[in-house]
């Protein structure tokens, strides 16, 4: 009897070895691969983490897996997400929780989770579903109507976001990503109203990373690169249509970004090309490291504005990632001559693809 419990335990000892060898360890807020909706799928079938193997594959892969030449993480030894392995957030519906092995199964349910001293994926925030919100409310903050509400889904690029994230006095300071924290995507309004909620997609945080580290490696340095308007509520959307905004603007499905450089903490675009003035020239050189970026990355492609002249800021780009290429201006002028000083003409479309490059499609402005 002694020799079978003997040898029983022994059995049992062995399987559990055999078990740690073959299985990962968990590791800190680490997902497994998840075949259902992705977390606020803005573009259909666009996955929020944009994994190269998963996009190309069609199929569903562990964070863990690599592909031969496309790696699921940046190979850069960044500890963040993504193809630039600066993302450091996850935005999930509640039951697209499959793994976090190493939480409490009660902080599962909260609005955010947020791990140690390792600054990677590790803040995890779970979404407000949509079908919490009200009318144009949710929470007591009024969001409006997104273009599918009012049976304007012109595509399935266009549908409601799956959720919101929900931003408090204690969470907006919560980085991103490496160069970006949450309350730089909040909204412009309703400056007194908590919580408030935010729609951002990771593949945007992604590209916006990459556009940095572009401009970085060609000897402009991208640090200061700010958010001037990140998500739009499609109720402040609609209030600055005046202003060039599109009616359905990508902004309200958190897959776009206004930005500006502003490399000396002035508040305004910076002078990158060292000409001596912040010009129309300056803000083009963003659009040179997008194009690079999406020749890179074909999963990051979206669109891309350049606006001259607006406000405080100065020149800003507009970014987003919205599946298909776009390119357009805003606010290139002919010279103007003594008989015309009194009134500007807008650039001729000859004008603006001379501005852009004869290789870029221009749209109209309001493509924002």
């Amino acid at each position: 009897m002694k020799r079978l419990r003997f040898n029983l335990s022994s059995a049992v000892t062995t399987l559990f070895a055999l078990a740690a060898m073959i299985l990962p360890a968990p590791a800190s807020a680490q997902f497994t691969a998840h075949a259902g909706r992705s977390s606020s799928s803005a573009v259909a079938n666009q996955p929020d983490s944009v994994p190269t193997a998963l996009a190309r594959s069609g199929g569903s892969v562990s964070p863990d897996s690599t592909s031969v030449g496309n790696p699921l993480y940046s190979p850069s030894g960044e500890k963040g997400s993504g193809l630039s392995g600066k993302v450091f957030a996850r935005f999930v519906m509640p039951e697209d929780w499959i793994s976090l092995s190493s939480l409490p199964g009660a902080q599962m349910a909260s609005a955010s989770v947020q791990g140690g001293a390792n600054p990677g994926v590790e803040t995890v925030f779970t979404m407000r579903s949509f079908g919490q919100k009200v009318r144009a409310w949710l929470n007591g903050y009024r969001l409006g109507y997104w273009p599918q509400e009012k049976g304007r889904l012109r595509s399935e690029a266009y549908r409601n976001p799956d959720g919101f994230i929900e931003v408090t006095p204690e969470n907006e300071d919560t980085r991103v990503s490496e160069h970006f924290r949450l309350r730089d995507f909040v909204s412009h309004g309703q400056n007194n109203v908590w919580p408030k909620y935010v729609v951002l997609r990771e593949p945007l945080l992604d590209k916006l990373e990459l556009v940095i580290e572009d401009l970085n490696d060609h000897g402009v340095n991208a640090e200061g690169m700010r958010i001037r308007s990140g998500f739009r509520t499609p109720d402040r959307n609609r209030a600055v249509r005046g202003e060039g905004s599109a009616r359905d603007s990508r902004h309200q499905f958190g897959d776009a970004a206004d930005v500006y450089i502003d490399q000396v903490g002035n508040g305004k675009m910076s002078d990158l090309n060292g000409d001596g003035r912040v010009s129309f020239a300056d803000v083009k050189m963003i659009l040179d490291a997008v194009e690079r970026v999406e020749a890179l990355y074909p999963e990051l492609v979206g669109g891309t504005g350049l606006y001259a002249y607006s406000g405080r800021s100065g020149p800003f780009a507009h970014i987003d990632v919205r599946g298909v290429r776009a390119r357009w201006v805003r606010g290139v002028y002919r010279p103007r001559s003594h008989r015309s000083a009194k009134s500007r003409k807008p650039a001729t479309k000859g004008s603006m693809t001379k501005v852009l490059g004869s290789g870029n499609l221009v749209r109209a402005a309001s493509a924002r």
